[in-house]
């Protein structure tokens, strides 16, 4: 990013759509509210920069020469913060994504160090430099406001179901660990286009699982009747893993659902592995084709089996038992 701040614009407040620069309180310059200091810089009203801070989308350089404090940048989120001289603040202002409204994710389970949420599709896991508030870590450092939040993995936006937020360090990176090491159960469910009924048959990207994948406790569990299918396709160059079952087939509308656990962690595995061996997710707009869907993408994370690092006990959390009655957890 620039380090300057871009030319004053001639627009009315109200009227600026974008705005993203880095500014420097002058050495020469005596402390200064950071809302005032960004008003002058920007040409945004106060109304806007506030609520900018308030979603996330305004950041904080350390204070020179503070010892202290952590080299590197935060939100700021007061509009009285004082900003000291050579002090550095950033603002990402996009009018848009500011005025989006995110859907609620919901508290499933709270252990005190960790809690279990609900993710819909369309928020986000965490927030990016042009804001937080419609991310599922703000969502849970609002309903914990005395808690640290920490997010120890991830679903696409698009996606939805389980997700676990740490609130201590401790736990943060004991789960962490979990999640790095695939030393969990994590099952997602999803639905595609086409009639999966007899994907292995005939189709050479596919192989039949006769048994257990070795101690691989990510692989779906043993106990399923359906058989086990697996996509060894690599990815980015990367050996890529992605096992799954077919559960059933609406020959109505034409779309099989299948239940999936990967090996590998690769950026969008299971979209891109499904739609590699002719079965994309229905409503998946990257990838395939023929595969619109009014409800959005359909995958959503079901079930979630480890033994938890805090209390030594087994943990198994199905979105089936744990949603509100009339929810089924695809959309928000």
């Amino acid at each position: 990013m620039n380090t300057t701040a871009p030319a004053k614009t001639d627009c009315a407040p109200n009227t600026i759509k974008k705005v993203e620069g880095c500014y420097q309180l002058p050495a020469e310059m005596q402390a200064a509210s950071a809302i005032d200091f960004l008003a002058d810089k920007s040409g945004l009203s106060k109304a806007r920069i506030k609520d900018a801070m308030n979603k996330g989308a305004v950041w904080i350089g350390p204070v020179p020469g503070k010892k202290n404090v952590a080299n590197k940048n935060k939100r700021l989120r007061r509009a009285t913060q004082s900003l000291l001289p050579g002090q550095k603040i950033w603002l990402y202002y996009d009018a848009d994504i500011l005025s989006e409204k995110p859907p609620q994710a919901l508290l499933l389970k709270d252990f005190r160090q960790y809690s279990v949420w609900h993710k819909p599709a369309g928020l986000l896991s965490q927030g990016t430099f042009f804001g937080d508030h419609a991310s599922l870590l703000r969502f849970a450092e609002k309903q914990f406001e005395r808690r640290e939040c920490y997010l120890v993995h991830r679903l696409d936006r698009e996606a939805s179901g389980i997700m676990l937020i740490a609130h201590t360090k401790k736990a943060a990176a004991k789960l962490s660990q979990l999640f790095a090491g695939r030393d969990l159960e994590k099952i997602y469910e999803v639905q595609v286009l086409g009639n999966a009924s007899h994907v292995g048959e005939d189709n050479p990207k596919v192989k039949l699982i006769s048994s257990d994948l070795g101690k691989d406790t990510s692989a779906l569990p043993s106990a399923v009747a359906q058989p086990k299918y697996l996509i060894d396709s690599p990815l980015e160059g990367k050996a890529s893993s992605t096992v799954f079952t077919v559960e059933s087939f609406d020959a109505n509308t034409n779309t099989s659902t299948l239940r999936v656990a990967i090996l590998t962690g690769r950026k969008h595995q299971i979209r891109r592995h499904l739609a590699h061996i002719g079965f994309p997710i229905m409503g998946d707009p990257k990838y395939g084709k023929g595969n619109k869907n009014e409800s959005g993408l359909a995958l959503k994370a079901v079930s979630l089996r480890f033994v938890c690092p805090i209390a030594n006990v087994e943990r198994h959390f199905q979105l089936s038992q744990l949603m509100p009655a009339g929810c089924d957890g695809f959309v928000g």
